[in-house]
């Protein structure tokens, strides 16, 4: 059983990352993967990556770009209810045999408790709405991305929801939620940004790097299975 964080009397906002925090692994390429399999004329697309690969390997884009990059070559122009279709299927599976036990313990003991969950999370808003949805999270922030009509684009219509960019989103739940405490979940080294400006903060199956990081800065370290 997950250990509980530290926490303040009464209810707070459990604030989670998603991928490698909630689920086991990454979800957008094996979103992006399955839907290429079942659609193997788009491959041919995926060459169109490579100049943004390039750039990023470089540094000279950033993340965001090549993650833009990615759904405009695998996804561009898809319509919508196809999309819808595959994700009903894929967020199924994911639900079935890709999230963490503890993961789902700790949001349950939050539930109980009349926490309000919110899900952060750098993946596209092609899925993680749904993910959300049948998790019981009441809020959600997420990379969007661009569609034109009932066609996807795949432009980003927000910032890449990573690293310093989920300090601002922080902030903007904290002046949606002025009266609760946050305690925040994330995996990452990149996640230690927000997790050490909540009241609480939880570091789940973070690296060495990430660990030695994070006793630095007072954020709890935990291992979920």
């Amino acid at each position: 059983m997950p250990e509980s964080p530290r926490e303040a009397p009464g209810r707070v906002l459990a604030l989670f990352d998603l991928d490698g925090t909630i689920t086991r692994r990454d979800t957008l390429l094996p979103y992006l993967a399955g839907f290429l399999l079942r659609h193997p004329q788009r491959l041919l697309r995926l060459p169109r990556v490579l100049p943004a690969l390039v750039r990023f390997l470089l540094r000279r884009v950033d993340r965001g770009e090549l993650k833009a990059a990615l759904l405009q070559a695998a996804l561009g122009g898809c319509r919508r209810a196809e999309l819808d279709a595959w994700t009903a299927q894929f967020v199924s599976g994911l639900l079935r045999h890709g999230l963490f036990g503890d993961a789902l313990t700790v949001i349950a003991r939050h539930v109980r408790r009349g926490d309000t969950l919110a899900l952060l999370s750098a993946s596209t808003d092609l899925y993680v709405p749904a993910i959300a949805a049948a998790l019981g999270f009441a809020e959600v922030l997420c990379t969007g991305v661009e569609w034109n009509g009932d066609r996807l684009v795949g432009r980003l219509t927000t910032p890449n929801r990573r690293g310093v960019e989920k300090v601002r989103c922080l902030a903007q739940l904290r002046a949606r939620h002025p009266q609760l405490q946050v305690t925040a979940y994330g995996n990452t080294h990149a996640d230690l940004a927000h997790l050490s400006l909540a009241d609480h903060g939880v570091l789940v199956n973070g690296s060495r790097r990430a660990r030695r990081a994070a006793r630095r800065t007072g954020v709890d370290c935990r291992v979920w299975r």
